[in-house]
């Protein structure tokens, strides 16, 4: 088993200056904690695998595709492989969880 404490990857990820941390990866998937404060520019662009996000804390828009949603705590949003997507108009800092299948290149 492996087990994570959100406060402890989110410490991990903010002492290592970067918006993206993978703290899991396996032959079939890989998982990581991305954060974009109030007010940032989401730089992404489309991954070569399917993607799951969940939202662990914040509020923004995100647009896959040509559709757009509002995401909060407790949403989950499914982006297929190549497929353009965004978070914006981030209102409160933003921290969520991203399941990559198969593991992110």
């Amino acid at each position: 088993m492996k087990a994570f404490r959100l406060d402890e990857l989110e410490a991990e990820r903010a002492a290592n200056d970067g918006a993206y941390l993978q703290f899991l990866r396996e032959r079939n998937m890989s998982v990581g904690l991305y954060a974009l404060d109030a007010g940032a520019l989401d730089p992404q662009q489309p991954h070569g695998q399917d993607e799951v996000y969940f939202v662990v804390s914040g509020r923004a828009s995100i647009t896959v595709g040509t559709e757009t949603t509002q995401v909060a705590r407790g949403s989950v949003v499914y982006v297929p492989a190549g497929v353009e997507h965004r978070f914006h108009h981030i209102s409160e800092d933003l921290r969520v969880m991203v399941v990559f299948s198969p593991p992110e290149s």
